[in-house]
C-alpha cells in the first residue's frame, strides 16, 4: 500500500515527469516543428534516384510540391498517377514535384520499381536534407511552395487526397506568372 502523503502527491509527480519527458523530446536536435503556411519554405536538397540534385535553390522561381510517401502506403500509391499526370501537363509552366520516399535504403529497389513509370524526381529520405519540414507524422504528407519560396499549403495529408481536381484548385492559381 502506498503511504497517504505519496498517494496525494502522485498526480503532481506524474505531471512533472510527463512535462520533463515532453521538454526532453522537443529539445532533441532531430525534432523540428513543421513549417507554417505563409512563411518561407524550409531549405531542402535531395539526390534523386536518377542522380539529379534538386532542391529549394535549384527550383527557385518554380511552384513545387514536396511530397513524402512510401510504397507500402495505399493512399500514397493512389495519389502518384494524378501527381504524375499534372506534372507532365504543367512542368513547362513551372511546376515541379519532389517525391521523397521515407523508406529505408534497403527498400530502394522496391521504390525504383514502383516509380519507374513516373517522370518527376524521386529520392530516398536518406539522400535528402529535409530537416526543416519537421517530423513526418502522416503519409502521404505534402508541402506546396509558390514561385517566391513561400509555403502555400503545409501538412497536406491523405485526409485531403491529392487528385486532379484538388491540384487544379490549389496549384493552377500559383502557376500564373505575375
Amino acid at each position: 500500500m502506498i503511504p497517504s502523503p505519496l498517494r496525494q502527491a502522485w498526480p503532481g509527480v506524474l505531471r512533472l515527469i510527463l512535462a520533463a519527458a515532453l521538454v526532453g523530446v522537443l529539445s532533441c536536435p532531430g525534432y523540428a516543428a513543421s513549417p507554417k503556411e505563409g512563411q518561407m519554405a524550409p531549405r531542402y536538397e535531395v539526390t534523386a534516384l536518377d542522380g539529379r540534385v534538386v532542391g529549394s535553390a535549384a527550383l527557385s522561381g518554380k511552384v513545387t510540391l514536396v511530397h513524402f510517401w512510401a510504397t507500402w502506403c495505399p493512399p500514397c500509391r493512389e495519389e502518384m498517377p494524378a501527381l504524375d499526370k499534372f506534372y507532365r501537363e504543367h512542368q513547362r509552366d513551372g511546376f515541379e514535384v519532389v517525391a521523397i520516399s521515407i523508406e529505408d535504403a534497403a527498400d530502394e529497389g522496391k521504390v525504383r520499381d514502383f516509380v519507374r513509370q513516373y517522370a518527376f524526381p524521386v529520392a530516398m529520405k536518406g539522400a535528402a536534407e529535409i530537416d526543416g519540414f519537421g517530423r513526418i507524422w502522416a503519409l502521404p504528407l505534402s508541402f506546396l511552395i509558390d514561385r517566391k519560396g513561400v509555403l502555400r499549403k503545409a501538412n497536406w495529408t491523405g485526409q485531403e487526397k491529392i487528385d486532379a481536381l484538388l491540384l487544379d484548385e490549389r496549384v493552377l492559381p500559383l502557376l500564373v506568372k505575375e
